[in-house]
């Protein structure tokens, strides 16, 4: 099939996803990982979707194994770890160093998605509370007493108050007119709460760049806009995302005609009662957010909201046990896995490749209609999110809008990790780590890897007809490697 046919259709893609409508009827229910005879089933247009069809082609290791060589070893990728799997039977078509546990870097959230959609009730929205504390003596609605912003984990709530894309996020404006409409018009003291969240705010092997980069915000279960001065800007991330949300808050209060005094942060009083709460977007509508752009924040608080579900403290040792400990429940392996976070930002972070391929293959197939959201909030290569400036060279042009997948990088690993159909119909999923520091460079070598499998017609009776790139093709094209930068766009 050729690949320009493959890739319309994407309105039709994501509504189908989001339909549940991936999965072959029947399918095979073989465990991640294992191998399985194809089961008969309805055909899935791949030009709709990247479907499990039964009667597309099987590829052949070998022919995938010469498909790949030549890309795999072009030197800028150093000595890359990688894994090729077929999506619908599990068998193993490419396999180089795939149980060897590696730095994942923002492949992680692969994992950290996973976790959240099977350990979250779909319903669950993250909600942000006022509650208030009247002052001595007062009645529930007496003036001058004290309010406390609880925040409940969601770094979507934000300060603008222009109209905005659906879904839309929660609103301190809306927060702060319930205030006003509870009968309270003058508060002594707004107070930000991010207490729900526990230990330190950064975790082991982040860089110290980070939060001024703007990568990620000191974890906290309170901030607005992410942390950002405004909506929607760019740049440096606040140190004290408890402390800028209770500013935002103030000044949302004095808009709606509260008068307020002082400005700090603390737990909230357990006699205060709420008068005021906003709600998050669900948590599958977070989930994706979190794929499509590599959001740290969202990572961070979903990995948290999973380990208060499983009874664990809401620290990083906490989310990163309750995330390891949903992917084992949900049958996908997780041998020699050590987080030290759950958005992939540490450079201590280790996982097999072997157990985010197994985690996307658990999504594919039938039976785990919840983790559809896992595949339709992969970026498409050429299209969204931290894929939509890649592949437009050339040499990886044919692979815009087949190949879907998430991006990871830090100084210490370019990773992609996604699911592509090749040039017979047949969905395959990947996984690629180059442990080298991400550059154009870089990234340009990882997508001719993944464009080499959507082009590839790599079943035994079409394999003799697709050329192989070899390696001087390779390190030719991307020419000689440059010396490395720090990354401001780390785990993305």
């Amino acid at each position: 099939m050729p690949l320009a046919a493959r890739t319309g259709g994407l309105t039709a893609l994501a509504g189908a996803l989001l339909a549940g409508s991936l999965s072959p009827t029947p399918g095979p229910t073989a465990t991640p990982g294992s191998p399985a005879s194809p089961g008969s089933g309805t055909r899935v247009e791949a030009s709709a979707l990247p479907g499990l069809d039964p009667d597309a082609p099987q590829a052949d290791p070998a022919a995938v194994t010469a498909r790949l060589t030549g890309p795999l070893a072009d030197p800028v990728l150093g000595n890359p770890a990688a894994l090729v799997v077929d999506a619908l039977t599990g068998q193993v078509l490419f396999a180089q160093r795939s149980t060897e546990p590696t730095a994942p870097a923002s492949t992680i959230k692969i994992a950290t998605a996973t976790a959240a959609l099977t350990t979250l009730t779909p319903d669950k929205r993250l909600v942000t509370r006022a509650v208030y504390l009247p002052p001595a003596g007062g009645s529930a609605a007496s003036q001058g007493g004290t309010l406390w912003l609880v925040g409940g984990g969601d770094p979507t709530l934000t300060a603008n108050t222009e109209p905005v894309d659906y879904p839309p996020a929660a609103r301190l404006s809306d927060l702060a007119k319930q205030v006003h409409d509870a009968g309270i018009t003058s508060v002594a003291a707004v107070i930000g709460d991010g207490t729900v969240y526990e230990g330190p705010a950064q975790a082991a092997g982040w860089r110290d760049g980070y939060v001024t980069d703007g990568n990620v915000t000191p974890v906290s279960a309170l901030e607005v806009d992410a942390g950002r001065r405004a909506p929607d800007a760019a740049g440096a991330r606040t140190t004290t995302p408890d402390a800028a949300a209770a500013g935002a808050f103030a000044s949302a209060l004095r808009t709606a005609g509260v008068s307020v005094g002082t400005v700090a942060t603390g737990r909230a009083d357990a006699g205060a009662q709420e008068v005021a709460s906003v709600q998050s977007p669900t948590i599958p509508v977070l989930v994706e957010r979190m794929l499509t752009d590599s959001d740290n924040d969202l990572a961070e608080s979903l990995g948290r909201q999973v380990a208060i579900a499983r009874g664990l403290p809401a620290t990083f040792a906490g989310a990163s046990a309750g995330v390891l400990a949903a992917l084992r429940d949900a049958g996908i392996p997780t041998d020699g896995a050590s987080l030290q976070d759950t958005s992939g930002l540490s450079i201590e972070d280790r996982i097999a490749p072997a157990t985010l391929v197994a985690a996307l293959r658990t999504a594919v197939m039938p039976g785990r209609p919840a983790l559809r959201t896992v595949l339709s909030g992969l970026p498409v290569a050429g299209f969204t999110g931290t894929l939509g400036d890649r592949y437009s060279a050339g040499d990886t042009s044919a692979a815009a809008g087949v190949v879907r997948a998430k991006t990871g990088s830090l100084r210490i690993v370019t990773s992609l990790a996604g699911m592509v159909t090749d040039a017979d119909g047949r969905l395959l999923l990947f996984g690629l780590f180059a442990p080298v520091e991400e550059q154009g460079l870089t990234k340009m070598a990882l997508d001719r890897v993944a464009t080499a499998l959507a082009s590839c017609g790599c079943s035994a009776t079409t394999s003799t007809n697709v050329p192989s790139t070899g390696a001087a093709g390779a390190a030719g094209a991307s020419g000689a490697q440059t010396p490395a930068r720090p990354s401001a766009s780390a785990g993305r």
